[in-house]
């Protein structure tokens, strides 16, 4: 075996003792139950806000106006617009490069694996929807209908994480491939029924902008610059359309490209050129600043190695952190501050408002979820992840009605110009969505039997044979 070579790397006097710091810092922000938890502590914080002494100040904060652009070309919106139309924009961004990413390499891009998550969030969305519907058919609830559709993938599979090995592995990926199908239906449902009066010129500018950054994929143009700016102009385009501004994240992420301009058996040969022609040129210096050419090689090295990457899993990985760290919970702070008055809770809870929601997170979703995805297996449409029991089907439809930030987001469109049906519905969000988590958690812990144990039985199945 050949000796490890001598490390020659510079470090500063306190390098080690700031990695100690930072390393489990960057593993923290890149679990997806640390983001999980942030959310929570943000909700927690709007609640408090929202039912004390702060109220008018967290109230007149989110309502300050912020005036963006030039004399007549001005955009005049709150700070609770700005962050559910321009924020939220990012979040939809990188849900639509997850989408992508899922249907070409992914669970979504093997039909016969993807058909029961399909199967699962086609139920999971339908079946609440009809359980509101049937409890709102008409009035100002009505409207209401899409908000218990939604999953929060963040929140339910942070709480998942939380069981650790106690859950299969392939339950996680199942219910990640569950909750890109939701999220693709919420796009649909947002882009299709929570839209205004459409204004056909915006419509038509947002279509030209969209085609240009098509086009930018057939001419090989990747400039970044250039695609920031013309997918500002789609967001513009699209906030004056009527449909959602957020769909141009969406939209955005659809045109990214999925291909690197290098593929690996040529980012191989390269970079065994250059470091050939790397070691070629060493001075006898160990510092790349005294040695110019040197450096070249390595510049380019570092081309090649950006080169190879996909655009679309970059960018994937790198706004996950902003997106889960920083969009997401100023989103919960300036939506969850939903107002429970005690002496009216129940009154709260009672509202068709409420318990259609309630019933449509909690009820629908098991029956949407767990009973259309275990028909689909007895009939042979789709098969049960590796090492599940039909047992774990429950607690993913349980995990399901976790809605809170897709659930909050669309109960804002349906119920925008009633504050009163809004709260109603905030409420009945908030609390199907910690009954879900709750249940969900102890199902999965409890209820359901271990990894090893179901590869056991699987495994005395397959010898009897």
């Amino acid at each position: 075996m050949a000796a490890k070579p001598k490390s020659n790397t510079y470090e500063s006097p306190l390098e080690k003792s700031f990695a100690k710091v930072v390393t489990p810092l960057e593993h923290f922000l890149h679990n997806e139950t640390a983001s999980g938890i942030l959310l929570m502590i943000a909700t927690i914080a709007a609640l408090i806000m929202a039912n004390t002494g702060l109220h008018h100040y967290y109230h007149d904060f989110f309502h300050t106006h912020i005036n963006i652009g030039v004399a007549g070309r001005e955009l005049d919106m709150t700070l609770h617009h700005w962050i559910n139309d321009g924020f939220m924009t990012f979040f939809f961004f990188v849900v639509g490069l997850e989408i992508k990413r899922e249907l070409l390499v992914g669970e979504l891009s093997d039909m016969k694996a993807a058909l029961l998550p399909i199967v699962a969030a086609a139920g999971g969305m339908i079946f609440p929807a009809l359980i509101y519907a049937g409890l709102n058919p008409e009035g100002p609830g009505a409207a209401g209908w899409g908000v218990p559709m939604a999953t929060d993938i963040a929140f339910a599979v942070g709480v998942m994480m939380l069981l650790g090995n106690q859950v299969p592995k392939t339950l996680i990926t199942f219910l990640l491939a569950l909750a890109i199908v939701d999220d693709l239906g919420a796009v649909l449902v947002i882009a299709i029924f929570y839209t205004e009066q459409l204004n056909m010129i915006a419509l038509a500018w947002a279509g030209v902008f969209l085609a240009i950054l098509v086009a930018f994929n057939i001419v090989g143009m990747r400039k970044s610059s250039i695609r920031v700016l013309v997918t500002i102009a789609l967001w513009v385009a699209m906030l004056n359309s009527g449909i959602h501004a957020t769909i141009a994240g969406v939209l955005a992420a659809f045109t990214v490209p999925c291909m690197p301009k290098v593929n690996a058996r040529d980012f191989s040969d390269k970079i065994r050129y250059l470091i050939d022609k790397f070691d070629r040129l060493y001075n006898g210096r160990s510092v790349l600043l005294n040695n110019d050419k040197q450096r070249a090689v390595a510049m380019t090295m570092e081309n090649v190695v950006t080169r190879v990457k996909s655009p679309l899993q970059s960018l994937e990985q790198t706004l996950h952190v902003p997106v889960a760290f920083i969009i997401l919970p100023i989103f919960a702070l300036a939506n969850a501050g939903v107002v429970i008055d005690p002496a009216s809770l129940g009154s709260v809870l009672t509202d068709p408002v409420a318990l259609g929601i309630m019933g449509g997170l909690v009820i629908g979703k098991i029956v949407g979820i767990t009973g259309l995805s275990l028909v689909a297996v007895k009939l042979g449409i789709g098969q049960l992840p590796a090492g599940c029991h039909p047992s774990h089907l429950v607690g993913v439809g349980l995990m399901g009605g976790i809605g809170f930030t897709m659930s909050i987001f669309i109960a804002e469109l349906g119920f925008r110009g009633s504050a009163e049906t809004l709260n109603v519905a905030k409420t009945g969000v908030l609390f199907a969505s910690v009954f879900a988590g709750v249940a969900g958690y102890l199902w999965l812990k409890y209820m359901t039997p271990k990894p090893e144990t179901v590869a056991a039985k699987a495994e005395g199945s397959a010898s009897g044979h």
